[in-house]
């Protein structure tokens, strides 16, 4: 039994080459190596029988098939390369230098050794997947194309319909997207990535009642933040702004709120009614809208203008910058302006006080927090 089920798979995957050369394989320990994924001594060992001068193409093909599995792309490819010289047509070949090349980030190559599979074989739907995938961006024309072509052949691949979905989302086909979903979902309706992806674009069609009711069901089997907050929205648009809240406060108890689901929130209790509510999370999505670095970027801003001696767009700037958020460097960064550009010892009194009151790091510092004591006490003598 052992013998034949050694036969069958060296004859099913071509996996016994022959060389021109007396070199014999030993049949039994090659079968080890590859039933135990041993793949880099396979390849070490055919190596080391039929050595660099491979002519022959089956010989090669599974060189190169077993420096590939032991994940060394760099041998990989120049074995698969000297069989495509070989056999320049042979589609196995041209899909393993695809990948090989995808893999090395060499994309241009893996379209080219891709192309000629569309020439050859015009109606391979993994090669047009594979093609659309080199494409990163989701709005990509060219991306589009491969995977309308892919999608055409077999509607019903889950990964293809999702990447297409997206891809018309982009360019708001949103019933394009929709149906492209629906077809595929039909074909298997158990897959939750599709059923996932259909939520935000059913919303954009405003089918808020089948987002709810396919919504609630996925979040029966996980608290997914993005069901979430697709099926919040069409809680909210369906008027029913209670069950908005409850579960936009659900990603908020998880830290996972942002600017979107903050401000619907309070446009819920706005809706509700419940002014102070609405008040409190209208802050809230400002608070969220704004980056915490904006009060260094006007300190930035202001230092900039400083030093190009424009003094009020200078000074403008720094006092942009404490409307957003009270930094100590900015305090001190309007402190010396006002002292050594403003010649107003007033204003740089006052702000060298702010400096210390603003509690700044002790240890980072501390020159600065020894300036601006020595300094306070010239100013404070000057007086």
């Amino acid at each position: 039994m052992k013998k034949l089920a050694l036969s069958l798979f060296l004859l099913g995957f071509g996996l016994i080459a022959y060389s021109q050369s007396t070199a014999a394989v030993d049949k039994e320990k090659l079968f080890d190596f590859y039933q135990t994924q041993r793949f880099a001594d396979a390849a070490q060992y055919l190596k080391n029988i039929y050595g660099e001068e491979v002519n022959d193409f089956k010989t090669l093909s599974q060189m190169g098939y077993c420096f590939l599995m032991a994940g060394n792309n760099a041998e990989a490819e120049k074995y698969y390369a000297k069989a495509y010289t070989l056999q320049p047509q042979n589609l196995p070949i041209l899909f393993s230098l695809g990948n090989i090349n995808t893999k090395r980030g060499n994309t241009a190559k893996a379209k080219q050794y891709y192309a000629e599979v569309v020439k050859i074989d015009s109606n391979n739907f993994n090669v047009y997947k594979l093609l659309a995938n080199l494409y990163s961006t989701p709005n990509d024309s060219i991306k589009m194309i491969y995977l309308l072509k892919a999608n055409k052949i077999n509607p019903l691949e889950g990964d293809v319909a999702t990447d297409l979905a997206e891809v018309h989302s982009k360019y708001q086909q949103y019933e394009k997207a929709y149906n492209v979903l629906d077809i595929a979902i039909k074909g298997d309706s158990d897959n939750l990535i599709l059923q996932r992806a259909k939520l935000p674009i059913a919303n954009q069609l405003k089918k808020y009642t089948e987002v709810i009711a396919s919504g609630e069901k996925l979040l029966k089997d996980a608290a997914d933040a993005g069901v979430i907050k697709d099926v919040a929205k069409a809680y909210y648009y369906a008027k029913k702004y209670q069950q908005a809240i409850n579960l936009f406060k659900l990603l908020e108890a998880a830290a996972m709120q942002n600017e979107a689901t903050l401000y619907y929130t309070s446009l819920s209790y706005r809706a509700l009614k419940n002014y102070p509510q609405a008040a409190a999370y209208t802050k809230k999505t400002i608070d969220e809208a704004i980056s915490s670095n904006t009060a260094s970027y006007y300190a930035l801003l202001g230092l900039v203008y400083e030093e190009n001696n424009q003094l009020t767009l200078a000074n403008a700037a720094y006092k942009k910058g404490l409307q957003f958020k009270i930094v100590p460097a900015l305090y001190y960064r309007m402190a010396v302006f006002y002292d050594t550009k403003l010649k107003q010892s007033g204003n740089a009194l006052k702000y060298y006080n702010l400096y210390l009151k603003s509690k700044p790091s002790t240890t980072g510092d501390k020159e600065e927090i020894k300036f601006t004591k020595d300094r306070i006490a010239q100013l404070n003598l000057a007086d």
